[in-house]
């Protein structure tokens, strides 16, 4: 991959405190399996605001799939409907939503909720259309993130013959004035299942449920909005207990490998989101890269369910987690 398009999907913002943090939060766990509970064959399938996985895991909303691999989004979307999980679209794809939608992938769509009123509408409209399942508002870009190694390799727009194929010939626009009433409009204006993405503080979960969120991401963003923003699965728990069990909680940034999925899946997440492994698969071999991703993250979150002793994902709990 060209290294400044490489930096752009690796990169965090500032300092990339958080975006290191989100893995070693991960690393600081440490699982405490049972032993001798006669798993047999694990069962990974789960269900999640209607959407049927294989597995716990969606594929994670990210930008330009074009930078990466010719197959683009659409690649993307085939490994996920061969893998039998789900894709979010973001906002910022390059690819027209139909086109991925072709492919017969189950999808989610990510909004970046836009001070268009009118334009926001049609393109809830036109993705509504296409058979997304959900919509995913991310609420945690008032402004966009200081990308440094994006600034340092003057990365702000894409090539020639790419574009935002989603926005109509629009920029996206980040909106600092975004509040809870543009929510309570998102509610009233779709009947799919909206998820708020972005979600760190409890007290801001327990607000996205009495404003109708139908389920929550716990997401820094990868690391690319606010440096020194707390680790994903540090902010888990206390997200969890603000919800009460009232909507599914998931939960992205710094997975890599089945076990994080696992431990994730423990600490009382309903299902987890992988975007930069994604990526990678996609840079190195297209749709197949991305299978081969997606397939080896299920074969060790197989290998570590039945090592600490659970037959399905709503085996685990927290007390396998240290």
């Amino acid at each position: 991959m060209n290294p400044v398009h490489r930096d752009f999907f690796d990169g965090g913002a500032g300092e990339e405190r958080t975006l290191r943090d989100n893995e070693a939060a991960f690393r600081r766990r440490r699982i405490i399996p049972r032993v001798l509970r006669g798993t047999g064959p694990r069962d990974l399938r789960t269900t999640v605001l209607g959407t049927d996985l294989s597995m716990p895991l969606l594929i994670a909303p990210t930008a330009f799939h074009l930078l990466a691999h010719p197959a683009g989004e659409a690649g993307t979307a085939q490994a996920a409907r061969s893998a039998g999980v789900a894709m979010v679209v973001s906002m910022a794809a390059t690819q027209p939503i139909e086109q991925i939608a072709d492919t017969g992938a189950a999808l989610w769509f990510q909004l970046y909720p836009q001070p268009d009123l009118d334009f926001q509408a049609r393109l809830l409209e036109r993705v509504t259309k296409a058979g997304v399942e959900g919509i995913v508002v991310t609420v945690d870009s008032p402004v966009l993130g200081t990308r440094t190694r994006d600034l340092r390799n003057g990365f702000t727009d894409l090539p020639p013959g790419l574009a935002c194929r989603n926005m109509d010939g629009r920029d996206i626009a980040m909106d600092d004035r975004l509040g809870w009433p543009h929510i309570d409009r998102l509610r009233r204006a779709t009947d799919l299942p909206l998820v708020l993405k972005g979600i760190l503080h409890p007290a801001d979960a327990a607000l996205a449920v009495t404003h109708g969120a139908d389920a929550v991401i716990v997401s820094n963003h990868g690391g690319r909005q606010l440096d020194g923003a707390i680790a994903t699965l540090d902010a888990l728990p206390a997200v969890l207990d603000a919800v009460g069990g009232r909507v599914p909680v998931l939960i992205d940034g710094g997975i890599r490998t089945g076990t994080d999925i696992l431990v994730a899946l423990a600490l009382g997440a309903t299902a987890t989101l992988v975007g930069r492994p994604v990526v990678d698969g996609l840079a190195r071999a297209g749709a197949p890269g991305v299978r081969e991703t997606l397939e080896t993250l299920r074969a060790q979150l197989d290998h570590a369910l039945a090592l600490a002793g659970a037959q399905r994902p709503a085996e685990l709990s927290p007390d396998l987690i240290a």
